[in-house]
């Protein structure tokens, strides 16, 4: 029994040993202590890229589409024919409007010079006032059949016209949700378009947000997509809806893009970066060094010191990065001592 219990000893004494060299040789950890104010933060918000020009083209009238001239991605100029209806029978119609108002033309000429005879004859006392008013009723009535029936020439001239569905705008083609031979009826989706050059970002912002958007702010537009630089964006670019929206409590933002932007297209992902909003009372804003992040799989955290000196793993919730340091917005307290080297603070048992 007293040679197990040597080697025990041994091995305790080997091992405090070697422990003591370790923690002998081990540097200390480099810390952060945890600091909060209450500066105003800039917040953002999701927004989406639209055109401040949106239309869906439909028909006033119902026939079948006989030409179909565009498709989607087509440049189309403004009064351009998209695509037309067959319009034969309102062709027929408008004709035959114009000859009734040729044939009642005709019918007035004749009473005018009949009512010319009538009125020589009435001069020269043969005839009756009587006859004279007949003559002239009869003009006066074939006056106003000519003026009805070029009242129906240009309405079934005008008729007409709605069998050809033109551009409203010069644009581009973004939808085309009908065929060759379809059936189009009032108000059915014929064609979608939008105008490129004018495109704005709308996205719903926060009461407080919106208040902090009074005067003269400005604010910067975040497109990924096009992994561009942020757009600084003037006041004069920016309408603030009066409204609130009830259930939400947000407000409407919408921003102009500048028309000369390449690669923007409607329904986009955008990011708007509101300017600094007052932060209210008790509210503190905590910032740490981005090196100290430590991100595993779906856990994001920091190495915290607790009283006894150890680095424990705490998770955190990221906010924005501002430069080297990154924003915390839930997780850590004012006066946490943070290793900014969390392989080093893993390594500390």
């Amino acid at each position: 029994m007293l040679i197990p219990r040597l080697a025990t000893a041994a091995f305790l004494s080997s091992l405090m040993a070697v422990q003591g060299a370790w923690a002998a040789d081990a540097a200390p950890l480099k810390t952060y202590v945890v600091q909060a104010d209450g500066a105003g933060q800039h917040a953002s918000v999701d927004g989406v890229v639209e055109a401040v020009r949106d239309t869906t083209l439909s028909a006033q009238v119902q026939g079948a589409i006989v030409s179909l001239g565009v498709k989607v991605g087509d440049t189309v100029q403004a009064g351009q024919e998209i695509l037309r209806l067959d319009a034969r029978a309102a062709t027929q119609n408008a004709a035959a409007s114009a000859a009734q108002v040729d044939a009642a033309r005709a019918s007035m000429q004749v009473a005018s010079k009949e009512f010319e005879r009538q009125k020589q004859l009435y001069q020269k006392q043969y005839i009756s006032q009587a006859a004279l008013d007949r003559a002239q009723a009869q003009l006066q009535a074939n006056q106003a059949q000519v003026q009805a029936l070029q009242a129906q020439a240009g309405a079934a001239m005008t008729q007409s016209g709605f069998y050809a569905v033109k551009a409203p705008y010069s644009g581009v083609v973004s939808e085309v949700p009908v065929a060759l031979g379809d059936m189009a009826m009032p108000g059915r989706p014929l064609v979608r378009l939008h105008d490129p050059v004018a495109l704005r970002v709308t996205a719903m912002v926060p009461q407080m947000a919106a208040a902090a958007l009074a005067g003269t702010q400005t604010l910067q537009v975040e497109l990924p997509a096009l992994a561009a630089a942020r757009i600084t964006v003037q006041p004069s670019q920016i309408q603030l809806l009066p409204t609130v929206d009830a259930a939400t409590h947000t407000v409407q933002l919408r921003v102009a893009l500048p028309p000369d932007l390449k690669g923007a297209a409607p329904g986009m992902f955008a990011r708007l970066w509101l300017p600094a909003v007052p932060a209210a009372a008790g509210v503190q804003r905590v910032q740490i060094p981005a090196s100290a992040v430590v991100r595993r799989a779906e856990m994001t955290g920091v190495y915290v010191l607790n009283a006894q000196g150890r680095p424990l793993l705490r998770q955190v919730r990221l906010g924005r990065v501002d430069g080297e340091k990154i924003e915390v917005l839930s997780g850590l307290r004012q006066g946490d001592k943070v290793a900014t080297d969390p392989q080093a603070a893993a390594k500390v048992r």
